[in-house]
């Protein structure tokens, strides 16, 4: 397999490549039915229209000429009904303003009419933002086809979700233009800055107004993710101007951005609400002791509601149709009588924001887990959900949730995006499902490890706007153009296995802030203490969420840590063998694959390699931890030292383990890196590991067993 070495954030490079190079399969012609764009075609939109729609013109322009090696004259006209008139070797973008008679049986924003015929194509939207979208989906049908060929139609499309919105997969809070443009291309129509102030983010200043302007070139909204400081309570006498200079500052200077998403942890303020210790999390405490209580970000406060009518208020007197999102994340664990009876209470107009899948009791083998944030392993909806989305729909709420399907969670921490397509199919299905039942209308995509264009976004994007094939369909389309249609049946199947791969993943905070978060670079830690190597500018660089000292963080709503840890151990050995026999089915076709088509093929290779190699270090940290349990407790000194001698044989395997990723790491940049976290498994990191580990068991584990010289 080609040998590839990347600096880290290289990876920048690649994303900011919108358009594939090199895609046209020269060989592709076009049947009775189809029609082939060629160099005497032309591209024409109206004068009067939006920038938007300039810039998706702009854009196919481009793409015809880098994917399809076909160069097209881009013209604006004054009167854009005769050039209709004249269809004859034209792509024509419009929207229903300008040609009612095209659009008139639009009634969505971002819909458009898709018309192919013997003479053109014409793209009618019900905006700009739909005209936008159409030539996206035009791009779309000729990727798929690796031709600039298309089939004859007349449909109209419109998406089913919205917002759909994502955080920056380029960097934390960062947008360069092609990052916006490959968000919207995915039909994705809104992302996500950290707001501290205005125009501050964790990373500091962003100026949030020029930030929406170009995002809204692309057709993209910008929501503000509160990070603001909620110090007052409502019943405070100066509540209302201290807000107003936090909220409704922002939303005065910012007037452009869309909403605000809220959530508990983000948020929380001095509630009066006697079951909550109306103290902020960091300061949950009394005479050096835990209060016993949550603090309010944490808990379905009573007060909530009359602190949500105060921000709105605030808000909207600058911003009338601003959208208030409301998040129930922290809480989701609590009863169900709590957690409704704040949903009975809170405003009408502002948006409920559930996660789909977090919260549900899973048993395995005996073990009962509960799913963290966030998981593909479990498709949804969880209980949680459902009970909320329930209320939202008898009190007309608008329903939001986080389902992470920009493609990735906190399964594994550091990887781009989770490989897993008939998985996550079952979660589109399971969120059309809430569509249907409960209004379900907006989603959150990522979180801040960010959104990375691929495949499994590609298939999301299909799913979720009418007329479009069955997914399944979808995934042999997609593997046909990437792996030659020779191949489908051996990609679908290695898919099928990482699907199946993923559902062996039990969900515990004990691995998703251990070593499912950074994968083998974790360390193996016997009594001294580490510090995971970090650089200044990380917003959650080292320790912070990531936690070197593997154990129990038992809370009462799993079995007891000594309980899950053997079942998750052989959970995770038949995650990795069904990674593992994907791979090697990828490996298997990989040299007969074009040279267009390998360098993609490659980088998928290695992200299951990657993961692999991530279920072998959380199998060996079980390992561990169970050794050090019965190490510490044991008192026959010939079991202690057989305790240690395995515990040195794990060291050196997760040694090795750790050496196998460094090519991986190495051949992408990606692999190891998560925006809020920085770099924390690239070659430097792992390296450090591979040092930490060698003088754990060849100087601190051999140095304990040397005590065992007074028992003799």
């Amino acid at each position: 397999m080609d040998v590839v070495k990347e600096r880290n954030y290289d990876f920048r490079k690649r994303m900011l490549e919108v358009h594939k190079p090199g895609r046209r399969d020269f060989h592709v012609l076009p049947s009775e039915n189809e029609i082939q764009v060629d160099e005497t075609w032309e591209i024409v939109l109206p004068e009067d229209t939006a920038r938007v729609l300039k810039i998706a013109a702009n854009d196919l322009q481009d793409y015809f000429a880098v994917s399809m090696k076909v160069f097209l004259k881009l013209r604006i006209t004054d009167n854009i009904a005769t050039e209709i008139a004249s269809l004859s070797r034209k792509i024509i973008l419009t929207n229903k303003r300008l040609s009612p008679e095209y659009g008139k049986d639009l009634d969505t924003q971002r819909s458009y009419r898709f018309l192919c015929t013997d003479e053109g194509i014409l793209i009618c939207g019900f905006d700009c933002k739909g005209a936008a979208q159409g030539a996206y989906y035009l791009e779309d049908l000729m990727n798929l086809k690796c031709a600039p060929v298309v089939a004859k139609q007349d449909m109209a499309r419109k998406p089913l979700f919205s917002p759909r919105m994502v955080h920056s997969g380029y960097g934390l809070d960062m947008f360069p233009d092609a990052h916006l443009n490959a968000i919207a291309h995915q039909g994705i129509d809104a992302i996500l800055v950290f707001t501290k102030d205005v125009d501050i983010t964790p990373h500091g200043y962003v100026d949030f107004n020029e930030l929406i302007y170009r995002a809204e070139g692309y057709g993209i909204d910008v929501y503000a993710y509160s990070y603001m400081k909620s110090l007052k309570h409502p019943d405070d006498p100066d509540a209302e101007s201290y807000y107003g200079n936090t909220y409704g500052k922002l939303f005065q200077k910012c007037p452009g951005l869309k909403g605000i998403v809220m959530v508990g942890e983000s948020v929380e303020f001095p509630s009066k609400d006697p079951r909550t210790s109306g103290k902020f999390y960091y300061e949950n405490t009394e005479d050096g002791l835990p209060t016993g209580k949550p603090s309010p970000g944490w808990w379905p406060c009573s007060d909530y509601p009359q602190w949500l009518n105060l921000i709105k208020k605030t808000i909207r007197k600058h911003k009338e149709d601003a959208d208030i999102v409301f998040w129930t994340y922290n809480w989701g664990y609590v009863d169900e009588e709590h957690r409704i009876e704040l949903l009975k209470n809170i405003p009408n107009d502002v948006s409920l924001l559930v996660t789909f899948e977090m919260f549900e009791k899973i048993p395995t083998d005996g073990v009962m887990s509960t799913c963290v944030d966030y998981t593909l392993s479990f498709e949804g909806p969880g209980k949680y959900f459902a009970s909320e989305a329930k209320i939202a729909k008898e009190r007309g709420i608008r329903l939001y949730t986080m389902c992470n399907t920009g493609g990735l969670t906190w399964d594994i921490g550091v990887i781009p995006y989770e490989p897993c397509p008939y998985q996550w199919m079952r979660r589109h299905e399971k969120l059309h499902e809430a569509r249907i039942n409960w209004g379900l209308s907006g989603l959150m995509e990522s979180h801040h490890y960010g959104f990375w264009p691929s495949f499994i976004s590609e298939a999301a994007k299909w799913s979720y706007w009418t007329e479009s094939p069955a997914e399944d369909k979808v995934l042999e389309l997609i593997a046909e153009r990437d792996f030659g249609k020779q191949n489908v049946e051996k990609v679908t199947k290695a898919w099928r296995l990482w699907s199946e791969g993923i559902r062996c993943y039990i969900s515990t905070n004990e691995d998703q802030y251990g070593p499912f978060r950074i994968g083998p670079s974790y360390p193996l830690v016997f009594r001294s203490g580490v510090t995971i190597p970090s650089i200044p500018y990380a917003m959650f660089g080292g320790n912070k969420i990531c936690n070197p000292h593997y154990g129990s963080h038992d809370n009462t709503r799993s079995s007891l840590f000594q309980f899950r840890l053997p079942v998750e151990m052989n959970r995770i050995k038949k995650m990795r063998s069904y990674f593992q026999e994907g791979v090697a089915i990828l490996e298997e076709i990989y040299p007969t694959l074009p040279e267009n088509k390998k360098k993609d093929a490659f980088y998928m290779i290695n992200l299951g390699k990657f993961i692999a190699n991530c279920c072998t270090t959380t199998i060996h940290v079980k390992e561990w931890a169970l050794l050090k349990m019965k190490l510490f407790v044991e008192t026959d000194p010939q079991k202690i030292k057989e305790y240690g001698q395995a515990l040195i044989k794990i060291g050196y395997d997760e040694i090795e383990n750790a050496r196998n990723t460094i090519p991986l790491s190495e051949a992408d940049s990606r692999l190891g890196w998560e925006p809020s976290m920085e770099y924390m498994t690239d070659p430097d990191h792992l390296s450090w590991k591979i040092r930490q580990v060698k003088r754990t068991i060849e100087g601190e584990i051999p140095g304990y067993l040397s005590a065992l010289k007074y028992n003799e």
